[in-house]
């Protein structure tokens, strides 16, 4: 038999599932950049549609691109390193596609390349770079030294003039057509880190580490246009209305290293004149290209920003991602800004103040350089791999979008899916489930809808995939999928503690500590004794009440499908049939009832679980458990009162017997006294029926000697004797 196995408080295994119909509903980019993209666009309003077709013009055979440059023949010139040969080469690619190598120069890397009216074209090498003159005709020859450890950009003015922005000193060279040159501005940084010049031809220049923006007069006059919050400022491009976009990344250092120790981020950046013959670039080394000094081998942290500054000298973010660096600026063919990351190898453009898109994404992980032909192509430059890559100006024939895996929690059926807006041609849907978490492992095969509905099989599991072609697109997915219902089960059932009873709902969470209310433990776990004084505390359950004549039960149930429960609790006596409600459509996990109205002797209770709040009546579920059998006893002990044995010293002798429990404590009080307990002759208190003796001396005077016995449950009897002088 089980008298009680007193718990702590319950834990009910709600799913987040019920069993009626739900959706599954994918809109924002948030939702679609789980999923799976090719060949598609998706902005940050959720919408998803063809991205520019991309194609690979390049595999430069090096592990980075960093600087790229057109001519007026519409001839683009590459260059990159990071194989660490001595050598580094310039390639070309004509209007053909044909690819050729124009040069080979002494350095690890070209950082920066430029052509001037009359396409010649400029290289810059690092580190302890020059800058070589290509023209064709002959072998490249130094067209100038700036004695400096790095070379990140260069940009030719109006009247031909070539200036060139370095680290680690800081300083924008002016050289003049012939190669004389000397410092024309000092940023006072490290690193002029990044070069465009405006219409006015102003030099804008983003530098490294204090984040800042000049604009720098045809005079030679610098001013701050903005201080960034990033340390670094990769790229700086100006549209035809001489609004300045610029990059910033990293997040600053509290103390600064030296400029001559301090190198920056280990990526490119561009910034490329629209519509001209003269473009300019600008990019920084990355990592096994240029030894770096140690105290600048960090990883870079804090994501990216990118500002805006108006005309009239007002800045302001537009953009920014905790994760991605920008490494290249440029314009596309609308004039919107388009932006090249790493290292997902994604190019962002950005629409609004607002809004922005995720454009393409490259094969290789980090877009180096960008630059804009004359007739909307923008061309990427890429490391890990070095390639160059055409995106646009037409879009992609067909593109497609697999979903993140819906895990409906159980066994489900899967309903209609719809897009919107809908309908529209050029969008397809199909889907596939499975029973395993990962896709592609013995899952269904793609199928497309049955008539708006989803044609694959029941399952766990569901992905689906669309296709997109032409002008279509989308900006939400809904998917309706019902869990088939499954029966609720009780895990546990135990009977309570006897006399106690649980609070009504309303007040059980408001229940006294007092030792006339009892704590439960742990499901299944056995305490010393039924008493409150050593019951377990902490416990979140309500605390029962003492209630003499009360029994109680409480069960732990779940559901799968999460629905809501309702219970219902029976009772009969271990030698009958019929089972006896004692409450119906109960909602809590426990119930108590005065089982003074049960005569004593042994029962079962059965609590019964239904899913009927949640499903129709006709598909409703149930399941029962039955708990060990307790006992009901509401009669005390019978006590046999007394035999009086001796002279001087007397023992009185008296007998307790319980019918159905076993005997508890007994004690004994002489006229009114305090009560004593008296251990039984057994010394243990182990049995239904007990022989107790107590040993007292002859009175003086007529003396009353009360005995009193109490069973496990509690019920108690007294009796008493008279003893005479």
């Amino acid at each position: 038999m089980r008298w009680f196995v007193p718990l702590l408080p319950l834990s009910f295994c709600i799913s987040a599932f019920a069993v009626e119909t739900n959706t599954w509903q994918q809109a924002g980019m948030d939702d679609f950049e789980k999923g799976a993209l090719k060949n598609l666009s998706l902005s940050s309003e959720g919408k998803l549609c063809l991205a520019p077709a991309v194609k690979e013009v390049l595999d430069a055979s090096a592990a980075f691109l960093w600087a790229v440059a057109r001519d007026s023949k519409g001839d683009i010139y590459v260059g990159g390193g990071g194989l660490g040969s001595s050598q580094v080469k310039l390639l070309s690619v004509d209007r053909q596609g044909t690819i050729k190598t124009v040069a080979e120069l002494d350095g690890i890397s070209i950082q920066a390349i430029a052509v001037d009216s009359r396409d010649r074209v400029y290289a810059a090498t690092s580190p302890d770079g020059k800058i070589y003159r290509i023209d064709g005709s002959s072998k490249p020859e130094v067209f100038y030294d700036p004695k400096a450890k790095y070379i990140w950009g260069l940009a030719f003015d109006k009247s031909g003039n070539l200036f060139v922005a370095t680290g680690d000193q800081g300083e924008i060279h002016k050289v003049s057509p012939s190669g004389s040159g000397s410092v024309f501005f000092r940023t006072e940084e490290a690193h002029a880190r990044s070069l465009a010049i405006d219409s006015k031809g102003n030099l804008i220049v983003g530098t490294d580490p204090s984040g800042l923006i000049i604009r720098v007069s045809p005079a030679g006059q610098g001013f701050v246009l903005y201080q960034a919050p990033k340390r670094e400022i990769t790229a700086v491009a100006v549209a035809p209305d001489d609004t300045i976009y610029a990059a910033g990344i990293g997040n600053k250092q509290a103390t600064p290293p030296p400029a001559s120790t301090q190198l920056p981020s280990p990526a490119p950046a561009t910034a490329s004149a629209l519509g001209g013959a003269i473009t300019v670039t600008g990019a920084p080394a990355r990592p096994g290209a240029l030894p770096p000094p140690a105290a600048a081998q960090q990883a870079i942290t804090g994501g990216s920003e990118i500002y805006r500054i108006q005309s009239d000298g007002y800045p302001r973010k537009v953009w920014s991602n905790a994760q991605e660096l920008v490494y290249a600026l440029a314009f596309d063919g609308q004039g919107k800004p388009v932006v090249g990351t790493g290292n997902h190898g994604y190019i962002y453009r950005l629409d609004s103040d607002y809004s922005y898109t995720r454009l393409v994404t490259l094969s290789s992980t980090q877009v180096t350089g960008l630059m804009t032909a004359p007739d909307g192509t923008v061309y990427a430059l890429t490391g890990n791999i070095g390639k160059m890559f055409s995106i646009g100006p037409r879009t992609e024939t067909s593109g497609t979008f697999e979903s993140d895996v819906l895990d409906a929690g159980a066994f489900t059926y899967w309903g209609r899916i719809t897009a919107d807006p809908e309908p529209q041609a050029g969008l397809t849907i199909e889907t596939r489930s499975g029973n395993v978490s990962r896709p592609q492992q013995n899952w269904s095969a793609w199928e497309k809808l049955n008539s708006g509905r989803v044609a694959s099989p029941s399952a766990r599991f569901l992905q689906y995939r669309l296709t997109l072609s032409g002008s279509a697109w989308t900006d939400e997915i809904a998917v309706a999928y019902q869990m088939k219902n499954v029966a609720p089960v009780i895990e546990e059932i135990e009977t309570t503690p006897f006399n106690y009873k649980f609070p009504a709902p309303a007040t059980a969470s408001n229940a006294s500590s007092s030792p006339a209310n009892l704590t439960l433990p742990a499901l299944g776990r056995k305490q010393p004794s039924n008493s409150a004084s050593s019951a377990s505390s902490g416990a979140n359950s309500p605390a029962m009440n003492w209630s003499k004549g009360w029994a109680g039960v409480r069960w732990l149930a779940s559901d799968d499908n999460g629905d809501t429960l309702q219970f219902k609790v029976e009772i009969r006596g271990v030698n009958e049939t019929g089972w006896k409600l004692l409450r119906d459509n109960i909602r809590e996990h426990y119930f108590s009832w005065d089982a003074t109205a049960f005569p004593d002797g042994k029962y079962i209770v059965r609590v019964t679980a239904s899913d009927a709040p949640s499903n129709p009546p006709d598909q409703a579920l149930t399941s029962s458990r039955e708990s060990d059998w307790f006992v009901i006893d509401n009669t005390p002990p019978e006590i046999t009162c007394c035999s009086v044995l001796g002279t001087n010293e007397m023992t009185i002798q008296f007998r307790a017997k319980d019918a159905l429990s076993t005997l508890g404590k007994a004690e004994y009080s002489v006229n009114g006294g305090d009560w004593v307990v008296v251990e039984p002759t057994t010394r243990l208190t182990d049995s239904t029926e007990h022989e107790y003796r107590i040993a007292v001396p002859r009175p003086n005077a007529e003396t009353t000697v009360a005995v009193r016995v109490s069973d496990e449950l509690e019920n108690q009897s007294v009796a008493k004797t008279v003893l005479k002088p």
